[in-house]
């Protein structure tokens, strides 16, 4: 469990969240709904009894206790012994998938129909690559036999996963061997042990492209460690190629971080990817710099415009990469990995045993045999995500021009800049037209990003326009009620150092 908040900590984190428009006990459950979709109130933990945060709040016991039913009544809440609720995410049954008529009445939204259920437009994931997932599953039980005389505790991981990802590297233009391979459980799993190997200390400072994904800063600030935020240019304009390398070197020459994080190749949320130029250039400042390069090339297989890219590894050894096959294949899997020097990958598996002593065989066993068949579901599934993302772009267009979007060149989102700073905004009443997001501020430092959003194209086309719908129904919503949009809580300070 997570713990308690007691009424004063949970005043605070409300702040400022009566604006007299809408129902009291509304406006109360909409922030409440929001701390916990944007993680500023963790999953689990027990809320003030009623009676005590009506009398911290100054107001009526009643209004407390019908916000706290709404809560429950959409998911955000359960019930636990006396009066104490705690934090939850509503659960997406077999309902998510759509029931027979594959429809639903949505508030606030007359007349708008989506597939029975929550459309999850926080997650950019794709369901599994089902008949070779399974195929492979099956062919890794065939080999588990061989392996059941040993221990079943590899921390570098199964010799045929780490042999299958040297050879994708070597055929990549990087020649790798599979001492130069950990198998790990994800690509953030694979940060988390970067982090724990070279910033260990508080306050150690790592580069970040701004915006980033929200995942690798949240695992930043755990380790302790300071992110240092570098702006990508809001367009590529000529010649910058959608990263701005003369701020880049600027941040790496005077502040000096220990390690840089860098998603080059469809980076998350813009999907753009870094031309081979600015790679050798980013290369070369980070060793002038003395600083860690960590390439996460999770998003690499995603190319949907077959633009091809080289692996930074190729331009320097010293370079760390992290990879994993939850978006190319299935996040299910579970299995990632680093590629570095053998030196360093021998030290990244020493401080992986603080965390555990190794990953899942039989996962990492068919995790192979889907490296050595890497080509084969992704032509099937890259022509689908072409047609989800030009599907896609035509409704923002057609139904909310004022929203400015920008092509991505590959991965799975589009990242939009809104016409008002309401991101935030959005996020709290998505639930309530049938849409579930991820606010823009989640992918920023310091609150950044109220203006954007990130919108993943990984639903099908006719799941894309109830998306859209809905979220032109939210926005039209905000625009009824502008007093929706003011005064919601900053994150706190601990939040956003």
């Amino acid at each position: 469990m997570s713990g308690s908040l007691t009424p004063g900590s949970m005043a605070r984190l409300l702040g400022k969240w009566s604006v007299g428009a809408a129902p009291a006990y509304r406006e109360l459950a909409d922030v409440v709904r929001l701390l916990i979709l944007d993680g500023r109130l963790a999953l689990d933990t027990a809320l003030p009894s009623e009676r005590a945060l009506a009398a911290t709040l100054g107001i009526s016991r009643t209004t407390v206790t019908a916000a706290y039913a709404l809560l429950r009544e959409q998911g955000f809440l359960s019930s636990g012994q006396g009066s104490r609720s705690r934090s939850c995410i509503p659960s997406q049954g077999p309902a998510h998938a759509g029931g027979p008529d594959g429809t639903l009445r949505l508030s606030g939204a007359p007349g708008l129909a989506v597939p029975d259920g929550i459309l999850d437009l926080a997650y950019a994931s794709l369901p599994a690559s089902g008949e070779v997932v399974h195929r492979a599953f099956a062919a890794a039980l065939t080999e588990l036999p061989a392996l059941l005389p040993g221990f079943g505790y590899d921390a570098l991981g199964v010799g045929p996963l780490r042999e299958a990802l040297a050879a994708r590297y070597t055929a990549a233009g990087v020649p790798t061997t599979a001492a130069q391979i950990l198998v790990t459980s994800g690509a953030q799993h694979a940060l988390n042990i970067v982090l724990r190997t070279f910033a260990g200390r508080s306050g150690t400072k790592v580069l970040v492209e701004h915006p980033s994904y929200p995942n690798a800063l949240d695992a930043i600030r755990a380790a302790g460690c300071r992110p240092v935020p570098v702006a990508m240019p809001a367009g590529r304009s000529a010649g910058r190629g959608g990263w701005d390398l003369e701020a880049m070197e600027a941040a790496l020459l005077q502040q000096r971080p220990a390690m840089a994080y860098v998603v080059p190749d469809f980076h998350n949320p813009t999907g753009r990817l870094m031309p081979d130029a600015q790679r050798r250039r980013l290369v070369r400042a980070a060793a002038a710099a003395g600083t860690v390069l960590v390439a996460d090339e999770t998003l690499r297989e995603l190319d949907l415009d077959g633009a091809g890219s080289t692996p930074m590894a190729a331009f320097s050894p010293a370079v760390v990469s992290i990879g994993s096959l939850s978006k190319s294949h299935w996040a299910g899997l579970r299995t990632g990995w680093i590629r570095a020097g053998e030196s360093l990958i021998q030290r990244f598996a020493a401080a992986r045993t603080t965390l555990d002593l190794g990953g899942p065989v039989v996962e990492q066993l068919a995790a192979a045999h889907l490296v050595n068949a890497m080509p084969e579901p992704l032509p099937a599934r890259l022509a689908a995500l072409r047609e989800n993302r030009d599907t896609l772009l035509d409704l923002l267009g057609e139904h909310l021009p004022g929203w400015e979007v920008e092509r991505p060149d590959g991965g799975l989102s589009v990242w939009c800049r809104l016409p008002a700073p309401i991101s935030t905004a959005l996020a709290v009443v998505a639930p309530d037209v049938g849409i579930r997001l991820a606010a823009g501020p989640r992918f920023g430092v310091g609150g950044a990003f109220e203006r954007h959003l990130r919108v993943p194209f990984t639903l099908p086309p006719g799941q894309l326009e109830t998306a859209v719908l809905a979220l032109r129904a939210a926005q039209d919503r905000l625009e009824r009620t502008p007093q929706l949009r003011r005064d919601l809580p900053a994150p706190p300070a601990a939040a956003i150092a």
